[in-house]
């Protein structure tokens, strides 16, 4: 139990390595939104005039609530160090002074993958990212038939949508094709752990 515990706790730290990166190397430095918590921290932001800051701890704590509530314990546990982890890998390399842009087709795609393996490492080993994935997880677990990828995606998407007057069409029109692309590698990866692992799945 305590190896496969450790095993767990190494897939989460490497996801969030890989999204870590991603997001401070591509997604941050070209703006692409996702409607993920930081862009929802966003749009309350600018509703309700409370520092962005507030509301992104805010927001990951009562997600976390949402964790020990619904989706267990180990969940719970898995899901703080999930988060501990890319919070960690994040400020290291958005700290870092180099430069890995190249054009934003380029790093659209390279985040998308990037980001897609982080979440499938965390959602395989019942984990989340503390992020919107802990909503698609709850309805998931509610009804296996719901599909967490696309839930995220269209989770993501009304995010996207509800803030249109704070990040404009161009903002929008990007974090929807964005999300889609990301959402949709991250149901080929949890159909392939359905397909071959022949585990309960995820998807």
């Amino acid at each position: 139990m305590k190896n496969s515990l450790k095993a767990d706790i190494f897939i989460i730290f490497i996801g969030n390595v890989f999204m870590g990166f991603a997001y401070a190397k591509w997604v941050v430095p070209n703006n692409i939104i996702n409607g993920g918590v930081t862009s929802l921290s966003m749009i309350l932001n600018k509703v309700l005039h409370i520092p962005l800051l507030y509301l992104s701890n805010g927001i990951t704590a009562l997600l976390l609530i949402v964790c020990l509530l619904f989706l267990g314990k180990e969940n719970f546990l898995k899901s703080i160090c999930s988060s501990i982890f890319y919070a960690s890998f994040f400020s290291l390399f958005y700290s870092l002074p180099f430069d890995c842009t190249v054009n934003i087709s380029v790093d659209l795609l390279l985040a998308c993958i990037f980001i897609a393996f982080g979440y499938y490492c965390c959602i395989s080993t019942n984990a989340s990212t503390v992020g919107i994935d802990v909503i698609a997880l709850v309805m998931h677990k509610r009804n296996n038939k719901v599909n967490i990828a696309k839930s995220i995606r269209y989770i993501n998407v009304f995010v996207l949508v509800f803030g249109f007057v704070v990040f404009g069409w161009q903002s929008v029109v990007i974090g929807i094709i964005f999300t889609y692309i990301y959402s949709s590698l991250l149901g080929l990866l949890m159909k392939r752990e359905k397909l071959f692992y022949n585990k309960k799945s995820f998807y």
